[in-house]
């Protein structure tokens, strides 16, 4: 004797139901994909853009959104204790400076690779924000790359040496062939060392003021970055962890060490990179 269900299932096939539950099913499910979809559509479209581009591989180089360029002005003057107007000059300062372009620009425009690049600089802006907020003697950072962010550092520096607050710039990078971009008025204020860098690190015999973390991008290597330097961090250092979007490092680090943590969540304009961001640690809110 036939089952109930299949009675029911033979009932529903006679009268067509089966073939229109089908459709429906199937209708809502190309409806949820184009729900989905529209919020990848335009990054996907910019992917295939890119693609396509001779431009970096990897480190991505892209302009902020404006609301956050806010969002970051705030933050950093939450964090140093400075007025937001404040930051926002010295953001703008980086942001509309048309030599650090220039020197950029003259570099890689001798590259093929490089042909198609932006000089862009993201949470960069943040870590020229701190220096200047700051006026900080020493910044270390760890993985240096093509020196992007290291001329961003040292145009803080160099800003802040202007107006009387002289302060120094210290990169790691195991790649001999790091930081290309530091060279002219901006090798003024830093210098690169060479080989691992928890060894660098250990070389050290400065008193850190911020620390930003950038190189090998393992949680374990990171840890052990700040495991490091903390005893050479200043009583005011401020760390900041170019990979808190990846790792909880930097904020278990904090934890364990009774500093504060704060993330900021970049917002990359016009670019299929969903953004990194800013894991800041002070040892207080100034």
């Amino acid at each position: 004797m036939p089952s109930v269900t299949n009675k029911i299932y033979a009932s529903l096939k006679s009268k067509g139901w089966l073939q229109r539950i089908a459709e429906v099913s199937l209708l809502r499910v190309l409806h949820r994909r184009f729900i989905g979809m529209n919020y990848f559509r335009h990054k996907i479209k910019m992917m295939k853009k890119w693609s396509k581009q001779r431009t970096e591989d990897d480190n991505f180089y892209y302009e902020l959104t404006e609301s956050n360029f806010k969002q970051l002005a705030s933050m950093v003057a939450f964090v140093s204790g400075r007025p937001v107007n404040e930051i926002y000059d010295f953001i703008n300062e980086l942001r509309y400076d048309p030599e650090i372009r220039r020197h950029i620009s003259s570099i890689w425009d001798d590259d093929p690779k490089m042909a198609d690049a932006t000089v862009s600089f993201g949470r960069r802006y943040g870590w020229y924000a701190f220096i200047r907020a700051m006026k900080p003697l020493v910044v270390v950072e760890t993985g240096v790359h093509q020196g992007v962010g290291s001329i961003v550092i040292c145009s803080a520096l160099m800003r802040n040496s202007n107006e009387g607050f002289t302060g120094k710039y210290i990169g790691t990078d195991i790649n001999p062939n790091a930081g290309s971009l530091l060279t002219g008025n901006y090798a003024n204020f830093g210098t690169i060392l060479y080989g691992d860098s928890i060894s660098s690190l250990k070389s050290l015999n400065e008193n850190i003021d911020i620390f930003i973390n950038d190189s090998d991008h393992s949680a374990a290597y990171e840890t052990k970055e700040y495991e490091t330097v903390k005893d050479k961090l200043s009583t005011r250092s401020l760390i900041l962890g170019d990979n808190s979007h990846a790792t909880d490092s930097l904020v278990d680090f904090a934890i364990s060490h009774n500093r504060q943590f704060l993330f900021f969540d970049e917002q990359p304009l016009d670019h299929w990179y969903p953004g990194a961001g800013i894991g800041i640690s002070p040892t207080s809110i100034f």
